[in-house]
């Protein structure tokens, strides 16, 4: 029965997973890369980190669909790889999302079943079935991408609908 449900998921997660994407390129478009070192708080990411983290989730899923571990150590991403421009960012979503994209529609149940672990080093910090995997790895861009509105409207850009209005562009004119 499980089997049978994940034999489904694909076609459930590859419109939740377009819209998330195309709602994800409208808040990065807004992104203002003069302000890429900005951060409005000293425990906080700068805009430029947390945008490259919000496009690098959304690679995430392909990672998943064809690895069964990461290892957080991995992280360490140098200055070089950063997006220095908007364009950059939304280039990068792009290709993470398309990778998805194609990761997903080729996948078997199997595949969805399949144990995947996140590490530290020789230390499993998380295993769960790669279809809980890419269930988080969608919730957790949400996460940071609601953290990019709060970014976007301390810097005092307006911030496009997400799921609704936003107090910048209500989407209902009465």
């Amino acid at each position: 029965m499980l089997t049978e449900t994940l034999a489904h998921l694909a076609h459930t997660l590859l419109p939740e997973l377009e819209d998330e994407l195309q709602t994800t390129r409208r808040v990065l478009a807004r992104v203002p890369e003069a302000q890429f070192g900005w951060q409005p708080h000293p425990k906080s990411m700068t805009l430029g980190v947390l945008t490259a983290h919000l496009t690098d989730l959304m690679g995430g899923i392909a990672n998943t669909l064809h690895t069964t571990e990461i290892d957080v150590m991995q992280f360490e991403t140098s200055a070089e790889e950063q997006p220095t421009t908007t364009q950059q960012l939304l280039e990068r979503l792009d290709a993470h999302g398309a990778a998805a994209q194609a990761a997903i529609t080729a996948a078997t149940p199997s595949d969805f079943e399949q144990l995947w672990s996140l590490c530290s080093g020789e230390q499993v910090l998380l295993r769960q079935t790669r279809a809980e995997i890419i269930r988080h790895l969608i919730s957790h861009m949400a996460h940071h991408r609601g953290q990019l509105s709060v970014y976007l409207r301390l810097l005092d850009v307006p911030v496009p609908p997400i799921y609704g209005p936003s107090a910048d562009e209500p989407m209902f004119q009465g």
